[in-house]
């Protein structure tokens, strides 16, 4: 998604975007021509992606006649080409015009979900198919998350950065609320090929809204040279950002010991210490958590957005200590909703951070890099975490999983560069595009 923000009549200031007027107008991301649409294909998107799951888990095990095994490569066909080829998506984001960068990859996945559904539809289900389209799904996976990242200023520049990202998060969160709920109810009335003809839908959707954006997009500033060069240089301007690497790796650690143990030993546990119907409970309270935490991110603005940030990280193990403590029910929804919370905070802080800090023809190579590093551990957690629960037990594998991740995420604080990092005054620095009056 990369649009050049110009309106075709040019654009005209809101009183408060004014100098000596109050800024307030101006840090709404509404105000700047081209978030709507941009909002707009992201919500599609992001809810056809949140259906998505579901429908191809039940259409390979259909597909399969019920072997785990078969979905297990089709999960990793598409996780394991997204980790390889993240850096060369965050290059070409900061090569080429990111809106570009963002209809291709979108159109290609839109291609790969519609083979997988013309597959399950027309009943040539065969696990070496599905999986190989799904390698091509990952790869443009790989080159949309970091080219977004690059692109939400260009849409609404500094000033409104914080409130745009939370209103992404928002809908980012409200589709994994809806969006499986929604996927089960279709494929037990049509099936799993058209729930997945949805999701293709919905990327086709998202890139023709990324093509109304105004303006032919911007070209990063700096010359393209060989690919590999590109990728050393990104690598060396991920390292000269002093606070990345200290955040970085609190990530790495969560995923390495939060993500597979709380995916896979949570529903277990839960059911054994609060019944099979409070896992969905939690789940739910914490879709709320993530939710309530946008909204309020969207209106609050704090100095220091990093720091902030990483302490609430902290709140995303509280589900795992009160499990590991094996306390009932009502204590692990309050745990749930709680970590929620955190969570949302952690990854609005760090995108308004990259986006405020991390040059621009730079941005997103500097987030690529940051995303393979911390992504990385999730496959090595998810691997580890069975064999540990066997070892030691699932409860005392939890709580430790617990004390781990609440320790990583505050760790950080002790680099005076997280510390110290600054969030953008809500004037703005004058960069990116202009705001306009509402309703032009």
């Amino acid at each position: 998604m990369d649009p050049d923000p110009r309106p075709a009549s040019g654009p005209v200031p809101s009183p408060a975007a004014r100098p000596g007027s109050p800024a307030r107008s101006a840090a709404s991301p509404f105000a700047y021509p081209g978030f709507r649409w941009f909002l707009t294909g992201q919500a599609v998107s992001l809810l056809g992606s949140a259906m998505a799951p579901v429908a191809l888990a039940f259409a390979v095990l259909d597909g399969s006649g019920g072997r785990p095994g078969d979905l297990g490569v089709v999960l990793a066909s598409r996780m394991l080409p997204m980790l390889a080829f993240l850096v060369v998506g965050g290059v070409s984001a900061d090569r080429f015009r990111r809106r570009t960068v963002l209809v291709a990859a979108n159109l290609g996945s839109a291609a790969a979900q519609g083979a997988v559904a013309g597959l399950l539809l027309t009943g040539h289900y065969a696990l070496p198919s599905v999986a190989g389209v799904e390698v091509l799904g990952g790869v443009c996976a790989a080159f949309t998350t970091p080219a977004l990242r690059g692109l939400v200023p260009e849409v609404v520049g500094a000033a409104a950065l914080r409130p745009a990202n939370a209103l992404l998060s928002t809908v980012r969160n409200a589709a994994k609320v809806l969006g499986p709920s929604l996927s089960g109810g279709l494929v037990v009335a049509v099936g799993s090929g058209p729930a997945i003809v949805c999701d293709a839908v919905s990327f086709v959707v998202a890139a023709g809204c990324l093509a109304r954006l105004p303006g032919d997009g911007s070209r990063p500033a700096r010359a393209a040279g060989p690919l590999w060069a590109a990728v050393r240089g990104g690598w060396r301007e991920f390292g000269r950002v002093r606070w990345a690497a200290p955040a970085t790796l609190s990530f790495f650690v969560i995923n390495l010991v939060q993500t597979g143990t709380w995916q896979i030993l949570g529903p277990a546990l839960t059911e054994r210490t609060a019944g099979r119907a409070a896992w969905g409970l939690v789940l739910s309270a914490r879709g709320v958590g993530l939710l309530v935490s946008g909204a309020v991110l969207y209106r609050l603005a704090v100095g220091r957005l990093l720091a902030w940030g990483q302490a609430a990280g902290a709140l995303g193990a509280v589900p795992l200590l009160v499990l590991g403590a094996r306390w009932d029910a009502p204590w692990l929804v309050a745990g749930g909703f709680v970590a929620g919370l955190g969570v949302c905070v952690t990854g609005i802080a760090w995108d308004t951070s990259l986006q405020e800090h991390v040059p621009a023809h730079a941005l997103s190579r500097v987030a690529a890099t940051g995303d393979l590093l911390a992504y990385a551990a999730i496959p090595v957690g998810q691997l580890c975490v069975g064999p540990l629960a066997r070892a030691y037990g699932g409860f005392r594998v939890v709580a430790i999983a617990g004390v781990v991740s609440a320790l990583a995420a505050v760790l950080p604080l002790a680099s005076g560069a997280v510390r110290g990092l600054r969030h953008a005054r809500p004037e703005g620095d004058g960069e990116g595009p202009v705001p306009v009056a509402p309703g032009r």
